[in-house]
């Protein structure tokens, strides 16, 4: 008897790469031979091998230097719907209600035949160029967008594109874009109100460029004219520009706490609150005795807070579900362009109390 002979990386790779080709998961062209290696585990010798076993066979065909391959073929088996996910930044860690919340909607979709990727670089990591992004996305094509906190910039490219996409968060204003989440507004005005009646006239709200770009954000403006309206002069201490690192973070509070202190800091991510709080403790500044601390996002780790934070939090399966019918109309050719939001809920926590000694003073 003849001894079985096991397959090779290279064709264990090469057969990997018709499972795909015949499910139709690449209808145009591959990803490129850095991605291919990442998703199989496998070196870049070993796809660049198996990917030329595939071009003799004529599956698929060379582009030119640098060009990922072209599919020469089409699928013959059932075409499953792609749905590319642009994420903001990267993916924080699974028990994280954001990473929760597009997790759920991969695997939902995966149950309805329906195959959700996230693309392999983040808006962020991008440094938000829309070039470099658009050039991302035609490299790695799919039939639907789901773009997470995307820039205006970014959603109005989107809109007028024939790709269907669907904006998760981010800075849909006016624009014809499918979109979906929290409304989060009504409790962003609640918690400022709240900080005011605490006496706080030195309250900073720390979010990203895009979100003071172009144009400010409904919260970004509706936070001014709240200031404004209890006849507190605003400006860039109130809504601060900053280099977005984490050096570029610490420098930010540095320059906040060396001039005039606030006494109450509005955060929109978990990485700059989490940063926040560790500053605080290495300057021995107490919350909420010298500084309150309010958050504009929900996180499990607040839970374990005894005291509790200051946070907005919001119900996700809603969200979960508007996305799912969304792909849904997709698949079926229909055109969706709604922007469906659901309400966000301020929850008051012991990181917010009322104006007490001013930071650095005894």
């Amino acid at each position: 008897m003849r001894p079985l002979r096991r397959p090779s990386i290279v064709e264990l790779s090469a057969e990997h790469l018709r499972e795909g080709l015949r499910a139709g998961r690449w209808r145009h062209a591959l990803p490129g031979v850095a991605r291919l290696a990442v998703e199989f585990d496998v070196s870049r010798d070993t796809i660049r091998t198996a990917l030329r076993l595939l071009e003799s066979e004529g599956l698929l065909g060379a582009r030119g230097l640098g060009r990922s391959r072209a599919v020469t073929v089409q699928g013959t088996e059932r075409h499953r719907l792609r749905v590319g996910i642009l994420l903001h930044d990267a993916l924080p860690e699974e028990q994280s209600k954001i990473a929760q919340l597009l997790l759920q909607i991969q695997s939902k979709l995966g149950a309805k035949d329906q195959e959700a990727f996230f693309l392999p670089k983040t808006q962020v990591q991008l440094q938000h160029d829309l070039s470099r992004i658009t050039r991302m996305l035609g490299e790695n094509p799919a039939d639907a967008w789901i773009v997470v906190a995307g820039s205006h910039e970014l959603l109005e490219w989107s809109a007028a594109q024939a790709t269907p996409c669907l904006a998760l968060f981010g800075r849909v204003e006016r624009l014809p874009l499918a979109s979906t989440g929290p409304d989060k507004l009504p409790a962003f005005l609640t918690a400022t109100r709240q900080l005011l009646e605490l006496g706080h006239r030195h309250i900073v709200f720390i979010v990203r460029h895009a979100r003071r770009n172009p144009t400010l954000g409904a919260a970004e403006a509706a936070f001014l004219a709240e200031l404004n309206s209890h006849g507190i002069p605003t400006g860039p201490y109130n809504l601060p520009d900053w280099e977005e690192t984490p050096e570029g973070f610490l420098i930010l509070l540095e320059s906040l706490f060396r001039r005039t202190p606030p006494t109450a800091i509005i955060i929109n991510e978990t990485a700059q609150f989490i940063a926040t709080m560790e500053f605080l403790a290495r300057r021995r500044i107490h919350v909420p005795e010298q500084v309150s601390l309010v958050a504009t996002f929900d996180d499990p780790a607040f839970a374990w807070c005894v005291s509790g934070i200051a946070h907005i939090r919001s119900d996700p399966k809603p969200m979960v579900r508007r996305i799912v019918r969304w792909v849904s109309a997709v698949k079926k050719g229909a055109a969706d362009r709604k922007s469906i939001i659901f309400p966000g809920e301020f929850v008051p926590g012991g990181s917010m109390g009322p104006v007490g000694r001013e930071p650095g003073r005894k």
